[in-house]
């Protein structure tokens, strides 16, 4: 069972993966973790066990070519978009 007081990580995942079978499994390991935000980025919110467990397992998909970037961010952390965007959601927030 999760404590609802434990800290959270609210992190953006970014990638560029030239080959399709690594990168539609990268996307379906960030998809277990947070949701799709723009065709290679996710958000999540994580707590640190999660957190460690992701940067350990991100490693096996980068090939020599290719890049994933991830930023913790700020728990109080702006998110402004423009056009087309829709907001990430996670189990742990509620609007009142």
């Amino acid at each position: 069972m999760e404590n609802s007081n434990e800290l959270k990580y609210r992190v953006l995942i970014i990638y560029d993966i030239t080959e399709d079978k690594p990168r539609i499994k990268l996307s379906k390991l960030l998809s277990s973790y947070g949701v799709r935000v723009q065709k290679s980025a996710f958000e999540a919110s994580l707590n640190k066990k999660q957190y460690e467990k992701l940067i350990f397992e991100l490693d096996r998909y980068v090939g020599r070519e290719d890049s994933i970037r991830m930023y913790k961010l700020y728990e109080d952390s702006e998110v402004i978009t423009y056009g087309k965007a829709d907001e990430a959601i996670f189990d742990d927030v509620i609007i009142v």
